[in-house]
């Protein structure tokens, strides 16, 4: 009986399905209709989100988050080293295999890398390398684009044009031109691809740190703004262009540098937004560090590069020191007298060669206009200010200044100004109990302290002058370059001495008050005599070590090796050598 009834209970209802789906077509249709929706919908969902990742790169930065979230712990501590290792392979992959503008960001970074895990470090150390050039016909549609006609040819834009790019970056590649009318020019080319994806770069940029930001409470997302639109800015030819004339007027009206620098014409009836074309200059880089030396007579046992037959024979009075006093006077003067500061000085962008009229006498050659950042002169001022006291030691002005800027931490910022490690009276015992204290913590304790001091460092970023960024960034450079010849030049005092000339000639001073600056200009020279003392002293132990035939060190290996051991007391920070040469 219960069977049966099973049986009688199924069966109307089987019959009664069978009959629906047979007798109403339109059903089945709106049943297709549906399904048919649904599997678009999905495949279109897949599909935004595909583009989406394609184009932001959202699940690389997801995954470095969650990694971090999931694995930074208190009990996973022992685990933490190789957290950083994951996240930047991660992070360097990303950046390598988008290029572009990611390189750029990736490079911005680097330079400001001291404070990161070891990791890091040295992955963003690898980012400064050379990138790969676009092949021939990419050239051809930018051309074509542009000008609406080829380089070379009956209608062509020049007589001549390699093929073969002699430089490539970034953004853009140079190819060697001559023009119809005889001059050699360089020709700088901006890759198709970059213009196409700024914006998804610099969106995928805003994210992650917004999410560093919001995830990590780190104060990061406050330059976002600042540093995009000077890299949108970067990749407009035609501003550079502008850029590169500006400073060519500068150069011309400061006697103390005019003839030493020099800035290549640029030929504004050859260069479009994307396309921009110079003077030819033969020289040598300052990268090329066996051409260097063998230019400047250095090295008399250097064989001389194929590259620079042209210079076969020729050697330069003056020697390093020549150069690195042109280079340092030549950017305190962009940074404290025409607050108007060249933003990515690396040894590719100086060119080293003969003066055209005294040609035993260097003369440097900047490349590269396209990164500026403009300083108002309240702020050169208070830049002027803070260097001449962080070298005469009055704490007083140092802590009124960066406390007016947002920053909690002045002998910090006094360490990363000087690249020198700076103790304030009051912070000394601190240092003291903080190297203490890294020796016992593990690694997730060093990591929380470092976060906590460096968030303290800025407490009110609303406040930050956002050209510290970039200003930062040119003085790590530079610093750089005088450490890879081997200090020539006494690079703080150099630099001290335009800042505080710089405020004897501000605008709008009565004659007492500027008076008044030229008795304190005076004073602090004479206080300058200890510094002077302390590279002088440098170069004897160098000249003596290399006498006797063992490793030598320079002043400015001295102040790395001391800025090293000042990042690992005062954050637990291990920092790889050459770091600070950004």
């Amino acid at each position: 009986m219960p069977i049966m009834f099973s049986c009688l209970v199924r069966s109307p209802v089987r019959v009664h399905r069978r009959h629906l789906f047979l007798s109403s077509p339109t059903s089945r249709c709106s049943r297709l209709f549906h399904h048919s929706q649904r599997t678009a919908l999905a495949v279109a969902g897949l599909g935004v989100l595909w583009f989406a990742d394609k184009q932001l790169n959202a699940s690389a930065c997801t995954f470095v988050s969650l990694d971090y979230k999931l694995n930074f712990q208190p009990e996973k501590a022992h685990q933490i080293p190789q957290l950083h290792e994951r996240v930047a392979d991660r992070i360097y992959n990303l950046l390598t295999s988008n290029g572009g503008l990611y390189i750029k960001l990736g490079q911005a970074i680097g330079a400001n890398a001291a404070l990161m895990p070891r990791p890091m470090q040295d992955r963003f150390s690898r980012l400064f390398d050379d990138a790969p050039q676009i092949p021939y016909s990419s050239i051809l549609s930018v051309f074509q684009s542009e000008f609406g006609r080829l380089p070379v040819g009956p209608d062509g834009v020049f007589a001549e044009f390699e093929e073969q790019a002699v430089a490539s970056a970034s953004i853009a590649q140079v190819h060697r031109a001559r023009l119809k009318s005889g001059e050699w020019v360089a020709v700088k080319i901006q890759k198709p691809d970059v213009s196409k994806q700024v914006e998804w770069d610099l969106g995928a940029f805003r994210i992650v740190m917004w999410m560093f930001e919001s995830w990590f409470d780190m104060p990061v997302y406050f330059a976002v703004d600042f540093i995009s639109s000077h890299l949108r800015q970067e990749l407009d030819f035609l501003q550079e262009a502008r850029n590169a004339i500006t400073t060519a007027e500068f150069v011309a009206k400061e006697p103390r540098l005019s003839g030493k620098v020099h800035i290549p014409k640029v030929y504004t009836e050859y260069s479009t937004r994307r396309v921009l074309t110079a003077e030819w200059v033969d020289g040598v880089r300052l990268s090329d560090r066996p051409g260097i030396r063998k230019l400047m007579g250095e090295d008399k046992s250097i064989e001389p590069h194929s590259s620079h037959l042209s210079l076969e024979g020729i050697q330069l009075r003056g020697g390093f020191r020549t150069i690195m006093q042109t280079m340092v006077e030549l950017f305190s003067a962009q940074m404290f007298s025409w607050g108007w500061v060249h933003c990515d000085p690396h040894p590719g962008n100086i060119i080293i060669r003969p003066h055209p009229q005294r040609q035993m006498d260097p003369q440097l050659v900047l490349l590269d206009h396209g990164l500026y950042v403009k300083v108002g002169e309240e702020f050169r001022r208070k830049y002027a200010e803070l260097w001449r006291a962080l070298l005469a030691t009055d704490w007083d002005t140092v802590k009124a200044i960066t406390t007016s800027w947002g920053i909690g931490a002045p002998d910090l910022f006094a360490s990363a100004t000087l690249m020198r490690p700076v103790s304030f009276g009051t912070t000394r015992d601190e240092d003291r109990r903080g190297n203490s204290e890294n020796g016992t913590m593990d690694q997730y304790e060093r990591s929380l302290q470092m976060k906590e001091r460096l968030r303290n460092f800025l407490y009110d970023t609303d406040k930050m002058p956002k050209e510290l960024i970039f200003l930062g960034r040119n003085m790590r450079i530079v610093q750089g370059n005088n450490q890879a010849l081997g200090s020539p030049v006494n690079r703080i005092k150099v630099t001290a001495y335009w800042a505080s000339r710089s405020l004897t000639t501000t605008t709008n001073l009565t004659l007492r008050q500027r008076m008044k600056e030229y008795w304190r200009d005076t004073s602090f020279r004479i206080i300058m005599f200890s510094i002077d003392l302390a590279f002088w002293a440098s170069k004897l132990r160098q000249w003596i070590r290399t006498l006797l035939g063992m490793a030598s060190e320079g002043f400015e290996d001295e102040l790395e090796r001391n800025m090293r051991g000042f990042a690992k007391r005062a954050f637990g920070v291990d920092v790889a050598p050459g770091v600070f040469s950004g």
